[in-house]
């Protein structure tokens, strides 16, 4: 065979034996969970904000970036609801390139995954405990996702692992909510489809283990934009997919129908400055259409300390190693103008607009 087996890394339950989540991040988890959770099943109207760094590339620069946020989310969250991302994983088309904290603790150093999950577990515990933040994470690996699950309060599945059979079912044994990104084709089926698989219940083969789950009613969309046949990156959070979306949301009788945006990737042809405009072009949506009001339930944003982006090895503190991030100055801004917006929506639907 021609794999070599370099080391066998601690199971889940021995992690968490080795590095325990304390009780009150226990239960700031849990109040935070609810809260996102209502948000989903429109027992609350706010609004869910899923940002930070591309990829979480070192702990002290993330953790300063979230809590920067902290301090914002204070003054804003009569509308809005924040899970900053600590996206330890990151897909690679080929494979080839910087896979994360999990694989590279260092960015600059080999990788070594038995440092990765201790690096990842100890970061997302430090969010919790230092800012009161439960993060969001991507589920790269389903197998993997027990590492962390007592830590997190959202989950995503990645264009590129949305078809896959494993990523499907093991969502739908997840208890806090998981967006399925339309694939890199654009094909809204195939999502949908994902989406379906997600909220039933399941039998499968998990970890050596024979599982059922109760399927997963949280499960829902993440428009990402799409490639194209001749590869050319194109949008799908406009108007009318929204609409046509919605209706087909209503069609199918999906549990809690929810859409959330994806600003940067496809959608802003990985031009970052773009997620501005494109964050207030959805709130307009939201207050021309009750339809789109009602199922848009957030929006994903790639942010971080400076603008842009740069190689592992230039060293600039708070800057993306891999897609390029809004800086902090213009995000700050752009959160206080999203919740002015969302205000003007409440009061609209206030007076029944």
């Amino acid at each position: 065979m021609g794999m070599k087996m370099k080391k066998q890394l601690p199971t889940p339950a021995e992690l968490r034996r080795m590095y325990p989540i304390d009780e009150e991040s226990l239960e700031i988890k849990k109040a935070n969970d609810e809260e996102v959770r209502k948000i989903f099943t429109g027992e609350s109207d706010k609004f869910l904000l899923i940002i930070g760094p591309c990829s979480a590339d070192r702990e002290d620069a993330v953790l300063d970036y979230i809590g920067r946020l902290r301090k914002i989310y204070d003054k804003i969250n009569d509308v809005i609801t924040i899970v900053p991302r600590i996206y330890t994983n990151k897909p690679r088309t080929t494979g080839v390139g910087y896979k994360g904290m999990l694989h590279q603790p260092d960015p600059n150093r080999d990788p070594d995954l038995l440092k990765g999950v201790i690096a990842i577990r100890k970061l997302h515990m430090r969010a919790i405990k230092e800012t009161g933040f439960s993060c969001a994470d991507e589920m790269l690996y389903p197998e993997n996702h027990a590492y962390l699950s007592d830590c997190l309060t959202y989950v995503a599945v990645g264009a590129r692992s949305v078809e896959d059979q494993q990523h499907r079912l093991t969502a739908s044994g997840i208890d806090v909510p998981v967006g399925m990104k339309n694939p890199t084709s654009g094909d809204l089926t195939v999502m949908l489809n994902s989406i379906l698989a997600g909220q039933h219940d399941q039998s499968f083969i998990y970890r050596g283990w024979e599982v059922e789950t109760m399927g997963n009613p949280l499960t829902h969309a993440i428009l990402r934009g799409y490639v194209d046949e001749k590869g050319v990156m194109g949008s799908n959070y406009h108007y009318e997919t929204l609409a046509k979306l919605t209706e087909t949301y209503n069609t199918e009788h999906f549990k809690n129908p929810a859409i959330i945006i994806d600003c940067n990737h496809c959608n802003s042809g990985k031009k970052y400055l773009e997620q501005v405009r494109i964050a207030s072009e959805i709130l307009h949506y939201m207050k021309v259409s009750k339809g789109i009001r009602g199922i848009v339930k957030g929006l994903m944003i790639e942010s971080y300390i400076e603008d842009g982006s740069q190689k592992a090895t230039d060293g600039v503190y708070g800057k993306s190693i891999t897609d390029p991030c809004l800086g902090w100055e213009k995000t700050e801004e752009m959160l206080y103008s999203i919740a002015e917006e969302l205000r003007e929506i409440r009061a609209m639907k206030a007076q029944g607009k």
